[in-house]
């Protein structure tokens, strides 16, 4: 698993009678990780809590419908109330209600895979994905995810446009993270500052085979009324594909998209 798992087990002022509450939330993040169950035994010690707390509040999510019992004797797995409870959530944001048409619209128009992200502290969350309409690709990007800013077009796109002292704080304070994942990642600051420089020009990103060999990715920023970018639209297909079609070709297509969403929050270009 790498670190413990959840940094819910580090010690952290909590709300005075919320333990059952975190435990209970710890409880959850770790069985998301065995989609075929977790032995109480195995989720007692990965939790760090004796097994008849483990016991008492799984119950607690069993008489809620959250949790059921595994197939494999005296183990414990979600259950799709969650699927439900998040739906609902991506529901309840009404950028997805304002995005979704014109993401649409860009994945009928291209054919290709539509991602669609926000900002969440050092991370692009993916929002809304769109599967290609043509050709058999298939990313591992999945809604929910949370892409490191290094590595993804989008990410970059986040820290292009965000405050100019953030770059190297984040590069400070994730040298642990920031790992090459394909010989294309860029792992070095100055290169990266570069980088950043280039994308604030062209207002655009290309994650170049920097995350996943033979994926590309094009990506631009979503304005809001202030002119901050808490969003950012991207579209993902094979390399050799890109080098087909040319990125000019998607790239229009991908900015007008952006540029629709951005007027519908009540961007407007200044002088």
């Amino acid at each position: 698993m790498g670190k413990k798992e959840g940094d819910m087990t580090q010690e952290k002022e909590r709300p005075a009678g919320s333990q059952s509450l975190f435990r209970g939330l710890m409880l959850i993040e770790i069985l998301s990780n065995y989609p075929n169950g977790c032995p109480l035994a195995l989720l007692s010690e990965l939790a760090g809590l004796n097994k008849s707390t483990v016991h008492r509040l799984l119950q607690g999510l069993q008489s809620c419908g959250y949790v059921t019992t595994a197939p494999a004797a005296g183990s414990y797995r979600l259950t799709t109330k969650f699927i439900a409870v998040g739906q609902k959530a991506l529901s309840s944001l009404n950028i997805i209600h304002i995005a979704a048409p014109h993401l649409e619209a860009l994945n009928i128009a291209t054919g290709k895979t539509i991602n669609f992200s926000s900002r969440e502290d050092d991370h692009a969350i993916l929002i809304y994905k769109l599967e290609p309409t043509t050709g058999m690709l298939r990313t591992r990007a999945y809604i929910g995810q949370h892409m490191p800013l290094y590595c993804s077009a989008m990410g970059k796109i986040y820290m292009a446009f965000g405050q100019p002292e953030y770059v190297k704080s984040y590069w400070e304070s994730h040298q642990e993270e920031i790992q090459p994942l394909t010989r294309n990642t860029i792992t070095e600051l100055p290169e990266m500052y570069k980088e950043l420089a280039q994308i604030r020009e062209s207002s655009m990103a290309m994650d170049r085979e920097e995350n996943e060999i033979g994926v590309s990715c094009i990506a631009v920023p979503v304005f809001d009324i202030h002119g901050r970018v808490p969003y950012a639209v991207s579209i993902s297909l094979s390399t050799s594909r890109l080098k087909q079609i040319g990125e000019s070709n998607l790239l229009k297509p991908l900015q007008e998209t952006a540029q629709a969403i951005s007027r519908e929050l009540g961007f407007t270009v200044r002088d």
